[in-house]
């Protein structure tokens, strides 16, 4: 990886990134749709308004790093590097997106679209699913133990695939947990 190193930068409209580490910067209307950023490494840093839709992400480092109304269509998170791993999304647009297998615990997606996301074995225990759409999303021998889905809509979860111990449902969701039953609820 290049030694480029960038601390508490403003980056504004870019439409290429350097390689190298960021640390305590600001990314606001980026668009960097299909660029390469494997193995670069973001640190305390914040994204608003970028499009990072279908980014390579090959052992990328994100440590306690914000997405705010950024658009990221088909981008494969389960590519990143696991250790010190920590994000979360506000007003985003992540459909198509990948966790398979990853460990996003007390991770919190805020008012964002996760339409047909690939949850499956990821440990998302503690996770806020704060009003998220999560039509089609996969969730299967996904933890879910202590996860927050009361405002969460259009999900289907079953019960016997996943690990549900304390999560948090409101009344109007509990459909998404029957959905394999194929009953009517009114």
């Amino acid at each position: 990886m290049s030694t480029n190193y960038f601390k508490a930068q403003n980056f504004y409209q870019l439409m290429v990134l350097e390689a190298g580490e960021y640390e305590n910067c600001q990314f606001s209307y980026c668009r960097l749709e299909g660029q390469n950023l494997s193995e670069f490494s973001f640190v305390d840093c914040s994204f608003t308004d970028c499009n990072l839709s279908l980014v390579k992400l090959n052992k990328t480092s994100f440590e306690n790093v914000q997405f705010i109304a950024c658009k990221m269509l088909g981008t494969r998170f389960d590519t990143c590097k696991s250790f010190g791993l920590s994000f979360s999304f506000k007003h985003c647009m992540v459909n198509h997106a990948s966790f398979y297998k990853m460990k996003l615990k007390n991770t919190h997606f805020m008012h964002t679209q996760l339409q047909e996301v690939d949850f499956v074995e990821a440990d998302l225990s503690g996770a806020v699913f704060d009003n998220c759409n999560l039509e089609r999303a996969a969730f299967e021998r996904s933890n879910l133990e202590k996860a927050d889905f009361r405002t969460a809509y259009h999900y289907s979860i079953d019960p016997d695939l996943n690990k549900l111990k304390k999560t948090k449902f409101s009344t109007l969701g509990l459909s998404g947990l029957l959905d394999k039953y194929d009953i009517e609820i009114s």
